[in-house]
């Protein structure tokens, strides 16, 4: 901000007087003169310590549930693939990320099928209790039951399901 560029939703951690650690989002834009000078910033911060302690909680509970949850982009592509995902099919988080779902993990016969029901959940439209085989790493069939619910951004914009 100090050199003319403002700074939007940087994070970073900040020790606090007692040493305990708070993280901080920041916002800093550029105080100028009447002349456009920069002569100082302003900035805004916000302590979102809670907010990150709640989104890892949330991917705990994700990771650990015992049923296979997996989520994609608005592209289509594994975003999310958690632990029991990995048990029923050997594919790994790492195996799946950035993957596209229907096209890689779907039987063909599935595919039209189960890309309809995402369609569907990007458009804000729910699936409930729809089944379909997945193609476990070793190529065997395993019989998943889908619930597609649309993910979205703090606006409210439709992000994957």
């Amino acid at each position: 901000a100090l050199q003319g560029v403002e700074t939007a939703n940087f994070e970073f951690p900040l020790l606090t007087k007692t040493g305990a650690r708070v993280e901080v989002l920041l916002n800093a834009s550029s105080r100028r003169d009447v002349e456009g000078r920069v002569v100082g910033m302003v900035g805004i911060g916000q302590d979102i310590t809670a907010r990150i302690a709640q989104e890892q909680e949330y991917i705990r509970l994700i990771d650990t549930a015992n049923a296979p949850i997996f989520g994609v982009d608005t592209e289509g592509k594994v975003t999310v693939w958690n632990r029991c995902a990995a048990d029923v099919t050997g594919y790994t988080a790492d195996d799946t990320m950035g993957h596209h779902l229907v096209s890689e993990f779907i039987t063909e016969d599935f595919r039209a099928s189960v890309q309809e029901v995402l369609d569907r959940a990007l458009q804000g439209v729910e699936t409930a209790n729809f089944e379909f085989p997945l193609i476990t790493k070793n190529g065997a069939r395993v019989q998943v039951l889908l619930n597609a619910t649309s993910r979205r951004d703090a606006e409210g914009r439709v992000t994957g399901m």
